[in-house]
């Protein structure tokens, strides 16, 4: 199984069409003309599935709901099928460290293990019984395998509820935790952000929810001291997650009486981590350097590409995550950037996230992003683009002098761009491309 973002366009949809071989498509309605656009471009005449029927179906489609009620189907076939813990289950898309997304195999194997590893490592839910049902409320989007792999299968396995939401809208994700009393919620930073700051919402919001799980990129601790000011709720819970797809996909995690927000936590049971410098060689606690993953939840590998293969793993099948981490004397890790987006200033690394940090702690900054850009004399140079707080004014120099007097002299910005809002992806990561 593969699964499509539906933003993406035809162009998009015809490519992992063709780098996955798909026998099969599966799809909403109103995303039905954008397949069957891919499918011409492909040149591929593949059944298709509408799993609603509002409408009038298109040529060659077929409605889910009548495969369901025809009474007709051997299920019995099902029961034939042989299935390894080897075999491929699924084939998210990732762009990994570098270049073009590419299908990541994940095993039965690999998200078996990675089920168990949670459930061993911290269990948010409680078993469902006859008297009780935990609800999650889900608003991460299913095609990524933070959804579709922590969320849906790891929690509908244990019986746990789903209230999912099609995207993120303030009245409707409040109102559902209020009249649905949620009691698991999975989010990304900028939703932590509105829980905190919003003045919608109240303690009340908040009351049942037991456990809320942060994931798929850094938490500012600013953020979630706000957040949790605002709960009141003395019996909550924050735990933070690292993890990529290709790790099928969590890593590490907080534990429940953590206090360091900065940390991304401990590594999962039978994960093991290194950090190293360029050469490939170990670096020692505190010491920042690439992480490199082991254990079995990891990737068998991607799908007919040898030599972005040759590229992650190292040797000993360490897979090569291309973040930027340290791990103390205690075990916890911090994550502080992406290889691939660290600034070079006279041959000095800049992490943009500490910059973006740093410009956050200003009053008048709401939110920022910093990327790196040619400089003659520096190599590069940070640039930053901040979105002030509302009815806030400041000036840029204002800001650079704030930055200034916190980092080292060659972290220095020296460019600011106020606009409106910074461009982040689905799970809340700043897409960098599209400010260079």
């Amino acid at each position: 199984m593969t699964t499509f973002n539906p933003l993406y366009t035809e162009h998009e949809v015809q490519r992992q069409l063709e780098l996955s071989d798909v026998k099969l498509m599966i799809a909403y309605e109103d995303y039905i003309p954008v397949v069957k656009e891919a499918f011409k471009h492909a040149k591929k005449n593949i059944p298709i599935i509408s799993i609603r029927k509002d409408k009038p179906l298109l040529e060659n489609v077929t409605s889910f709901q009548e495969l369901v009620e025809d009474n007709h189907i051997d299920l019995s076939i099902l029961k034939q099928v042989n299935r390894t813990p080897s075999d491929i289950a699924i084939i998210p898309y990732s762009s990994g460290t570098t270049g073009l997304p590419k299908g990541v195999e994940l095993t039965n194997r690999n998200l078996v293990a990675n089920f168990e590893q949670q459930n061993t490592g911290i269990r948010q839910y409680r078993y469902t019984k006859e008297t009780h049902q935990d609800t999650a409320l889900v608003i991460l989007p299913l095609f990524h395998l933070y959804g579709l792999g922590i969320i849906m299968l790891h929690k509908m396995s244990a019986g746990v509820k789903l209230l999912t939401l099609p995207k993120f809208q303030p009245d409707t994700f409040l109102n559902s935790l209020k009249v649905h009393r949620s009691n698991i919620v999975y989010l990304v930073p900028p939703m932590v952000l509105f829980l905190g700051t919003s003045p919608q919402v109240t303690p009340e919001h908040l009351a049942s929810v037991r456990s809320i799980t942060v994931g798929a990129a850094p938490l500012p601790v600013a953020d979630a001291e706000k957040m949790i000011s605002r709960s009141q709720n003395s019996n909550l819970i924050i735990t933070q997650g690292y993890g990529m797809t290709e790790a099928g996909p969590l890593v590490t995690m907080t534990l429940p009486d953590r206090t360091n927000y900065e940390s991304a936590g401990y590594p999962l049971p039978n994960i093991k981590l290194r950090v190293v410098d360029d050469n490939m060689k170990n670096l020692g606690p505190c010491q920042a350097g690439e992480l490199l993953i082991k254990g079995p939840n990891v990737m068998k590998g991607y799908r007919n590409n040898p030599v972005a293969n040759n590229q992650v793993f190292a040797e000993g099948g360490w897979y090569r995550s291309g973040d930027i981490a340290n791990i103390d004397e205690s075990g916890l890790v911090y994550v502080t950037d992406r290889l691939k987006e660290l600034i070079k200033v006279k041959g000095y690394q800049v992490p943009p996230a500490e910059l973006e940090n740093v410009l956050k702690e200003h009053p008048a900054v709401h939110d920022a992003a910093v990327i790196g850009i040619p400089d003659t004399n520096l190599g590069e140079r940070p640039k930053a683009f901040v979105v002030t707080t509302p009815g806030v004014k400041v000036k840029e120099q204002e800001i650079i002098d704030f930055v200034s007097k916190r980092v080292a002299p060659y972290k220095k910005i020296r460019d600011i761009v106020f606009v409106d809002s910074i461009p982040k992806s689905v799970s809340g990561k700043i897409l960098r491309k599209m400010l260079r």
